[in-house]
């Protein structure tokens, strides 16, 4: 069973920036499409961006461009660039495969706020 482990959350004042990391315990990680998610207290999670194992990615349009995701194959890690952080960026942060197959890691939170 691959594990994932999202680090790199915390506070930060709006406008600010966080990078996000999620490390895969099994090499599999490389053959994946792997996806971003995001889930605020009482909403449902939502996918932010998915990347492809060619490097192809999605973002949704309601990020406006915020929010870049990327990849490392060789180190079976994938990131999420976050920039002008706003309030409603506050939540916690997965990753999985997209569409999700693997269990749910614990996430890491972010919180947004002056």
């Amino acid at each position: 069973q691959v594990q994932l482990v999202e680090s790199g959350g915390g506070l930060v004042q709006p406008g600010g920036s966080l990078r996000l990391s999620c490390v895969a315990s099994e090499s599999v990680f490389r053959f994946n499409t792997m996806g971003w998610y995001r889930q605020a207290p009482g909403n449902q999670r939502e996918l932010l961006a998915r990347i492809g194992i060619e490097g192809r990615s999605y973002h949704a349009d309601s990020l406006k461009g915020r929010f870049t995701i990327s990849r490392d194959s060789a180190k079976n890690t994938l990131y999420l660039q976050m920039n002008s952080l706003k309030p409603e960026d506050t939540a916690i942060y997965y990753c999985n495969t997209a569409p999700p197959s693997w269990t749910w890691g614990q996430g890491t939170q972010v919180t947004v706020s002056s």
